[in-house]
């Protein structure tokens, strides 16, 4: 009898998905994502009104993860933030860094140690490279997100934004295997505090004084610009792209100017940025020639 390795990703799959934690396919033998970047939509299908990212494409629903898994191997990953929890990743060394320079595990035993408290007893999984990722549940009504380095070197975090790889999967580095199954528990508090961004004073975003746009149309421009300002770390290219869309239906029917919209969505942007200028202004470009194109076509066809 021949092991099927697709029969074990999904039963990991559905196994996940049963604790609650929903499930993004990953590219067999891999930690990527299966599916297309953001780059690369097609704008077209699940992506119709925007850019679906793989924490949004997430499921727990058991007869997609059965029909997905029907056509590959997938890898298994969990989208941390969906799942309510918070990933703590202690990765190894690489072979060309200096022997005695302290690993993820050691560097959080230290954290651990200096904040009074033993390594906490959680749901563990060893990863590939033979590191462990330490899962614990989010506080009631937070969103921690990603960090890298934030704690200490070798110690990055996961939570919205991001995702992390698990039990069972395989790639050539070898397998993610399950050290300790029991319950994850609460974030400590004190990690919870170490974790927690830094207060951002409250920002005004208003519609450039130059718009000549007046009542619904001027309205939906503040209200756009306002929801890309103020869009959370990880949710910021998704907004970006749903608004350019919505506004581009007002450029199409020559409510608003094309000028002064990309002004506007380019600032919201780079207000708070976490990519380039040129990032930024790419998205909004596809997201306008996408919905000033299928408005106007509309149009001609009425």
């Amino acid at each position: 009898m021949t092991h099927d390795p697709r029969s074990a990703l999904l039963r990991a799959a559905l196994d996940t998905a049963a604790r609650g934690w929903p499930v993004i396919p990953l590219r067999p033998h891999d930690k990527r994502p299966a599916g297309h970047a953001q780059k690369h939509c097609p704008a077209t299908g699940r992506c119709t009104d925007g850019h679906k990212t793989p924490e949004q494409r997430a499921t727990t629903d058991p007869e997609l993860l059965a029909a997905a898994w029907a056509q590959q191997s997938y890898n298994v990953g969990i989208a941390t933030g969906p799942a309510g929890l918070l990933v703590v990743d202690l990765d190894t060394l690489k072979p060309q860094e200096p022997k005695g320079t302290p690993d993820g595990a050691t560097s959080f035993a230290a954290l651990c140690e200096r904040a009074g408290h033993a390594v906490p007893t959680t749901y563990r999984v060893r990863t590939a490279r033979g590191g462990e990722h330490l899962y614990f549940t989010q506080p009631a009504g937070v969103r921690l997100h990603n960090t890298a380095g934030r704690l200490a070197k070798k110690i990055d975090t996961r939570g919205w934004g991001g995702y992390v790889v698990a039990a069972a999967s395989t790639t050539p580095a070898g397998a993610y295997t399950v050290l300790d199954d029991r319950p994850p528990v609460p974030l400590p508090a004190w990690l919870h505090d170490a974790l927690k961004p830094p207060q951002r004073p409250a920002r005004d975003v208003s519609v450039p004084l130059t718009t000549r746009a007046g009542g619904y149309a001027a309205a939906a421009l503040r209200g756009e610009t306002h929801n890309v300002a103020t869009a959370a770390d990880g949710t910021r290219n998704a907004t970006l792209l749903r608004a350019a869309r919505a506004l581009g239906r007002l450029i199409a029917s020559g409510d608003l100017d094309r000028g002064e919209v990309e002004q506007a969505l380019s600032r919201a942007a780079s207000g708070n940025a976490t990519q380039s200028p040129r990032y930024y202004d790419d998205v909004i470009t596809r997201g306008l020639d996408w919905s000033i194109a299928h408005n106007t076509a509309g149009r001609r066809a009425a």
